[in-house]
């Protein structure tokens, strides 16, 4: 795991989710916010352990929920996932920073594509054909994690449920049936939490 004293991740001014319209919980307009956040004179790679206490940047995090049918791929967060805050609690998305080290330090949209691939390949190993697509954002300003955070939400549909966990950061992992998520619903953290309300709970 790095050491977050070190680890530059991709940020944008948090005023510039004001320009576009700040809003709590879940949003479906993806082209607005990421045509208006991902422009290379507003991405910018600094210091994670100074970003992780100040609200005035947001931090980019692909955030992505895999489903197969009517089940949806879920895990418990362990202590190699580099968010202390979140130890323990249940997650819907695979996903992180954006690091410095994605697109050799580039901030540009590219080093954010490549994130969300490399994030995905370390943290799961997908042995089934599927389709990858964007859904929205997540703007969670209620927690101290959330308010230095703005998570890009995907959804993964699978051919067939064929997932295995590569990280011991992803522990209790496997689809679970969108019955028992739905009962569950108090153990995963926030942003989940957000897109079982916003995504899952609909269909």
């Amino acid at each position: 795991m790095s050491n977050p004293q070190v680890v530059r991740v991709l940020v944008v001014p948090a005023s510039e989710l004001d320009r576009l319209g700040r809003f709590q919980g879940f949003s479906a307009d993806v082209g607005r916010y990421l045509e208006g956040l991902l422009r290379p004179e507003l991405l910018e790679f600094r210091p994670r352990a100074e970003v992780e206490e100040d609200p005035s940047y947001k931090q980019l995090i692909p955030y992505v929920v895999i489903r197969c049918g009517d089940a949806v791929f879920c895990y418990t967060r362990g202590k190699s996932q580099g968010e202390a805050r979140l130890h323990a609690k249940r997650s819907l998305g695979i996903g992180g920073h954006v690091d410095e080290s994605d697109a050799d330090g580039r901030a540009t949209p590219d080093a954010y594509e490549m994130a969300l691939r490399r994030e995905l390949d370390e943290e799961v190993a997908i042995n089934a054909p599927g389709r990858l697509r964007c859904l929205g954002l997540i703007n969670d300003d209620s927690t101290p994690v959330g308010e230095v955070h703005l998570g890009v939400v995907y959804e993964y549909r699978l051919e067939a449920p064929e997932v295995v966990a590569r990280e011991d950061g992803v522990a209790d992992a496997g689809f679970v049936s969108m019955a028992e998520v739905l009962a569950g619903r108090d153990r995963f953290e926030t942003w989940s939490q957000i897109c079982i309300d916003a995504l899952l709970a609909r269909h």
